[in-house]
């Protein structure tokens, strides 16, 4: 069993860090907020840190999964960020989604200080993390894969390694621009469905079961046509995602035509006060226009 710190206690770091406890790891957790570190103390009996180099002092491997690029480098850099705390030989895995430029920029940083660094974005939303089933996407040198892969075994249906530091981003962003696209395809089916009179869960039950199904109108459809949208991942970080695979895009070449139009009907639904709402909400829009 592993010594680890585990920074950020969102809706997905907080049981993800529960998991490890639950493994066995000895677990230290830092949070910006520390009335949510106490709350996760209090549920899984960790110890708490009120730093992120206090946290990862003498840890073997140091979880992250904060907000974006800027609250990464906060709790990586400087005095109080995890590289000060941490010693040669350990592994810092980040499982916040942020660009792959800041994850080449502190894995870079990282290995100035003998420090290994595997980028590791997660798919599976909030109920993924509190299931222990999330699908982990990570770039990084093998060695640093291979000793960390146990560990995030913890909350992992599948963990795999995709290539250098940045390959786990690049593939996180192939996953947001994949749902993405899934999500409003199945809102305008629903719409239309709606209008056209047809029953949607007896519409679902035939369609599901062809080529159209997917793990979002198994799991959204209901959901969707009963206007519920507060099941995770918010459509403000959505478009924080959105916003890092169009950029790259920019950098690469690649055309992203219909993901771009998705970014902007996912900034319709901000103006109608659906930041918080998770990515479903997608038809609420088109319900809204009639």
């Amino acid at each position: 069993m592993a010594k680890v710190a585990f920074l950020g206690l969102g809706v997905m770091g907080f049981p993800m860090a529960g998991h490890l406890v639950a493994k066995g790891h000895a677990v230290t957790v830092y949070n910006r907020t520390p009335a949510k570190a106490e709350a996760w103390g209090a549920k899984h009996g960790g110890a708490l840190a009120h730093t992120p180099a206090a946290a990862a002092r003498g840890a073997d491997f140091v979880m992250a999964c904060v907000g974006n690029d800027d609250d990464l480098r906060s709790v990586c850099l400087g005095e109080a960020g995890a590289f000060a705390g941490m010693s040669p030989g350990a592994i810092f895995v980040d499982h916040t989604t942020v660009s792959a430029k800041v994850t080449r920029e502190l894995s870079a940083e990282a290995a100035t200080r003998g420090l290994g660094f595997v980028d590791a974005p997660v798919s599976g939303g909030q109920a993924g993390a509190e299931n222990g089933a999330l699908s982990v996407m990570c770039g990084g040198a093998p060695d640093h894969f291979e000793a960390a892969a146990p560990v995030i075994a913890a909350y992992a249906k599948i963990c795999r390694r995709l290539g250098e530091s940045g390959a786990g981003q690049m593939a996180k962003m192939c996953n947001q621009i994949a749902i993405a696209g899934l999500v409003q395809g199945l809102a305008e089916s629903l719409h239309f469905a709606q209008k056209a009179g047809l029953s949607i869960p007896e519409l679902v039950e035939v369609i599901s079961q062809g080529a159209a199904g997917s793990w979002q109108m198994a799991n959204r459809a209901s959901t969707m046509e009963q206007g519920k949208f507060d099941f995770g991942f918010a459509v403000d970080w959505m478009r924080k995602d959105l916003g890092i695979c169009l950029a790259t895009a920019n950098e690469t070449g690649a055309s992203l035509p219909v993901t771009a139009l998705v970014d902007q009907f996912y900034k319709d639904v901000q103006k109608m006060g659906g930041g918080r709402w998770d990515t479903s909400s997608l038809i609420a829009r088109l319900q809204a226009g009639g």
